[in-house]
């Protein structure tokens, strides 16, 4: 695709996680304005990435304006890993129960969202039929997309299966049985790549979660030790970040080299001001719904990024209930 032959450009906005109100702010930072009951503008388009949903105190709005750009051709999106989540807890598989099992803990991530959908449940289930339309990655050419992790064997393989890169009921339902490529492929793009932390040894996260692995990135080339890989907002407990990689460890690892086009992602809990972890790499994840920053980066054809065209809002503790035009009932 040759941008010049199309726009002048894209807007890259990252984890939402319903923030609302926050992303109607940056979208007009931006230069967008509502027409139509859209957000427009004269030159540019946006491209979401993923985790419009849970946490947040405005999920149906921020659904809504995305999906409504998306569908009026004014934005691209790709799903992330709690749109993904909301499929499988929502889908039954005939006497088995749901796909992805009501724990306390699951229960706790998509509350948030069920809550606020809970008078509107036809709406939800509309919402739940577009999020199946959602693509895993975006492949422009000139720039690639996709909201965790980019790895490029799983994502040949599932084009093969599914050229457009979308669910279908087949690949939802074989998605939770970890021997399917579909389950492979939605793990790695939606969830990224984790290692197991030690034997005994877990992380007690910022966001109230216990866990016994560790998010790690596919930048390194020859990663020696765990510090080479860690990508999270959590350190990793005592001298971790020393221990060496084992051979077995890094081949479970993806690979994303400079040679290669620009890539955007989300996904990572990133904080403080943006900055970009390569020159062909952004992450556009500053942590919105702990009270960070909504991040876009504003993309004009460039091959070598720059922090420079990073925008973002800081969100406040209560996202500011200011009027907005179209914010109406959605039944």
């Amino acid at each position: 695709m040759s941008l010049a032959s199309t726009i002048e450009g894209y807007d890259l906005i990252g984890d939402v996680h319903g923030c609302g109100a926050t992303l109607a702010a940056l979208l007009e930072k931006l230069g967008y304005h509502q027409r139509g009951g859209v957000y427009r503008h004269p030159r540019r388009k946006v491209i979401f990435l993923g985790d419009l949903i849970d946490r947040g105190p405005r999920i149906r709005l921020a659904v809504n304006i995305a999906r409504r750009m998306v569908e009026e051709g004014e934005a691209q999106i790709v799903m992330g890993n709690h749109e993904y989540n909301a499929l499988a807890y929502c889908h039954r598989l005939g006497d088995h129960g749901w796909l992805r099992p009501h724990t306390p803990r699951h229960n706790r991530i998509i509350m948030n969202t069920l809550e606020q959908y809970r008078d509107h449940p036809g709406e939800w289930d509309d919402v739940l039929g577009w999020f199946m339309q959602i693509p895993l990655f975006l492949d422009l050419d000139e720039l690639r997309v996709v909201h965790a992790c980019w790895d490029q064997p799983l994502i040949d393989a599932l084009r093969r299966e599914r050229p457009d890169g979308r669910l279908d009921q087949a690949m939802l339902e074989a998605s939770v049985d970890p021997d399917t490529l579909a389950f492979r492929a939605l793990d790695r793009l939606t969830r990224g790549s984790h290692l197991p932390l030690p034997e005994g040894t877990e992380i007690h996260s910022g966001d109230g979660f216990t866990r016994k692995t560790f998010r790690t990135h596919f930048w390194a080339r020859d990663p020696q030790c765990y510090g080479d890989v860690i990508f999270q907002p959590d350190n990793l407990p005592g001298d971790l970040e020393l221990r060496p990689l084992s051979d077995a460890e890094r081949q479970r690892l993806s690979y994303y080299g400079p040679e290669q086009p620009p890539l955007f992602i989300g996904h990572y809990w990133c904080e403080g001001i943006p900055a970009l972890p390569t020159p062909n790499i952004a992450c556009l994840d500053y942590s919105a719904v702990k009270f960070g920053r909504l991040v876009a980066y504003r993309w004009s054809g460039e091959q070598r990024l720059d922090a420079n065209h990073f925008v973002w809002v800081s969100v406040p503790r209560e996202e500011q209930s200011r009027p907005l035009p179209w914010e109406i009932d959605f039944d």
